[in-house]
């Protein structure tokens, strides 16, 4: 065999093992879960799930989506006709550091790095000490990108169960601890 074939088969080889290598120690961001709480697989999907809304808080911009579940109830008039959201129903909020987008008019504020991922489920036997819903928050870290739990050193604090939603959300004790309004189409 010639030298310079060798040499590309090498070269070939070596770029199958690193890419391979890559695709191994890449995270299953399905596998991730809050000790003691919720697991990311218990949202697998959430990618394409229906916007509930959108918003701005803290500096960052969300997304929030909800399962088919809590869409339909939402269209129901969940929860301003004074309704719980069914057991199933499911929201995940996902925020992005923002950037500006200073080539197109208007220069408009896009997502850029995502930061976090929120979720929450209404379960009520599950969860019925608080108020029938389970919360997890998920950091993300661009640089690996993998998730991780979120943990009391983050902003805002989250204990590693899956009440760390709850004392938040007991203001909206009668929206059936909601915050999101679904935005009128």
């Amino acid at each position: 065999m010639k030298k310079s074939t060798l040499i590309s088969l090498s070269i070939s080889a070596s770029t199958a093992v690193w890419a391979a290598g890559i695709a191994i120690s890449a995270q299953d961001k399905y596998a991730v879960q809050v000790p003691n709480g919720l697991a990311f697989s218990e949202f697998r999907g959430y990618e394409d799930w229906a916007v509930i809304a959108i918003s701005e808080n803290g500096g960052k911009i969300a997304v929030i989506v909800g399962n088919p579940a809590m869409i339909d109830a939402y269209r129901e008039g969940v929860p301003a006709n004074g309704q719980p959201f069914p057991n199933g129903a499911k929201m995940a909020k996902i925020h992005w550091n923002p950037k500006k987008q200073e080539a197109y008019p208007g220069e408009p504020t896009v997502p850029g790095t995502q930061h976090d991922v929120d979720f929450m489920v209404k379960d009520s036997k599950r969860f019925a000490d608080s108020g029938g819903w389970g919360w997890g928050a998920f950091e993300y870290d661009a640089a690996s990108d993998a998730f991780k739990p979120a943990t009391t050193a983050d902003e805002p604090p989250q204990e590693n169960d899956a009440k760390c939603g709850f004392a938040c959300h007991t203001v909206v004790q009668n929206r059936d601890y909601v915050f999101t309004e679904y935005g009128k189409r």
